[in-house]
C-alpha cells in the first residue's frame, strides 16, 4: 500500500525547477557584494578627520534626520502548487430519481397553467362584473331618463289642461258677456216696442213700418208708362224687369234691367221711358224708397 502511494505522489507530484542551484548561487552572491557595500560605507563614515576651522551654522528651518537604511527582507521562496485530484465523472441518476424529477417538473407545469387559468378566470369574472355594472348603470340611466320623460309629459299635459281651461273660462266670460248684451238688446227693443204702431199679424222689429205702400208700385207704372214709345205689338204680353235706384227726393239715380221680356225692342223702350220721367213721386208717407223693382207689360 506504500508503494502504491509513492507510486501514485511521484505520479502526480510536479516535475522539479530546472536550475535551482544556479539561482541559489545568483542569490549569495548579491548578499554578499551588498555586506561589502555596506561595510566600506560604515568604514569610510568612521575614518578620523581633520579640522582645519570651525564654523557653527544655524538653520532656519528645522530638519528632521533620514530613517536608517533597513535591509530587506528575502523574499519566500514559493510553495510548489499541488495538482487537484481530476473530479470523479457523474454518474447516471436512478431511474426512481428521474421519474421524480420529471413529476415534479411535470406538477410545476401544472400548477403554473393553474395558476394562469385561474388568473384567466379572475379576469373574466372582473370583466363579467364590469360588463354588468355598466349594463345596470346604462338601464338605470334610462329609467330616469324615462321618468324625466314622463314627469315632462305630466307636465306639459297639466300645463295644457290648464291653458285649455283658461281658454274655456274666457270663452265662458265672452258668451256670457254677449248673452248679457243680447239680453240688454232685448229689453231694450222690447221697452221700445211698447209704443209699436204695427199690427197683430205684424213680424217686424220697427216702431213704425216703413217702405212703399201697396199702392205706391202702381201709381210708379202710371207715371212711367205714358213715356213708353213703342210702335206695334208685343205678342205674348212679356214682362220686362227692372231695378230703379233714386234719391231721398225721386231723381232717379240709375236704372238696370234685372229680367228681359224676350223682345229687346220693348226692353229699350222701357228703359227710355224711365230716362225721360226723371223724378218719381213721392209716397203716402212723403218718402221714396232708394231701391224700387218695377214690372212692364206691353198690355197692361
Amino acid at each position: 500500500m506504500s508503494q502504491l502511494s509513492t507510486t501514485f505522489q511521484a505520479e502526480f507530484a510536479p516535475p522539479p525547477e530546472p536550475a535551482r542551484g544556479r539561482s541559489y548561487g545568483l542569490a549569495a552572491a548579491a548578499h554578499l557584494l551588498l555586506f561589502v557595500a555596506l561595510g566600506l560605507a560604515t568604514r569610510w563614515s568612521t575614518q578620523p578627520t581633520v579640522v582645519t576651522a570651525e564654523a557653527e551654522l544655524w538653520s532656519a528651518i528645522p530638519q528632521q534626520a533620514a530613517p536608517k537604511l533597513v535591509e530587506p527582507e528575502p523574499a519566500p521562496e514559493p510553495e510548489p502548487v499541488k495538482p487537484e485530484p481530476p473530479k470523479p465523472a457523474p454518474r447516471p441518476a436512478p431511474e426512481h430519481e428521474v421519474q421524480q424529477r420529471d413529476a415534479e417538473i411535470a406538477l410545476k407545469k401544472q400548477k403554473e397553467e393553474d395558476k394562469k387559468k385561474a388568473l384567466e378566470k379572475e379576469k373574466a369574472e372582473k370583466l363579467r362584473k364590469e360588463k354588468l355594472e355598466k349594463e345596470k348603470k346604462l338601464k338605470e340611466q334610462k329609467l330616469k331618463e324615462e321618468k324625466e320623460r314622463d314627469k315632462k309629459k305630466a307636465e306639459d299635459k297639466k300645463k295644457a289642461e290648464a291653458e285649455q281651461r283658461k281658454k274655456a273660462e274666457a270663452q265662458a266670460k265672452a258668451d256670457a258677456a254677449r248673452a248679457e248684451a243680447i239680453r240688454k238688446e232685448n229689453l231694450k227693443r222690447m221697452a221700445g216696442l211698447a209704443g209699436a204702431t204695427g199690427g197683430e199679424n205684424s213680424t217686424g222689429t220697427a216702431l213704425k213700418s216703413s217702405g212703399p205702400s201697396a199702392t205706391y208700385a202702381g201709381r210708379l207704372v202710371g207715371r212711367i208708362k205714358p213715356n213708353i214709345t213703342f210702335p206695334g205689338d208685343v205678342p205674348g204680353n212679356p214682362r220686362a224687369e227692372v231695378e230703379v235706384r233714386a234719391s231721398s227726393n225721386g231723381t232717379i239715380l240709375s236704372r238696370r234691367l234685372l229680367q228681359s221680356s224676350g223682345n229687346a225692342a220693348w226692353d229699350d223702350a222701357v228703359l227710355k221711358a224711365i230716362d225721360k220721367t226723371r223724378t218719381l213721386p213721392l209716397d203716402t208717407d212723403g218718402r221714396v224708397p232708394s231701391v224700387i223693382v218695377l214690372g212692364f207689360r206691353p198690355l197692361d
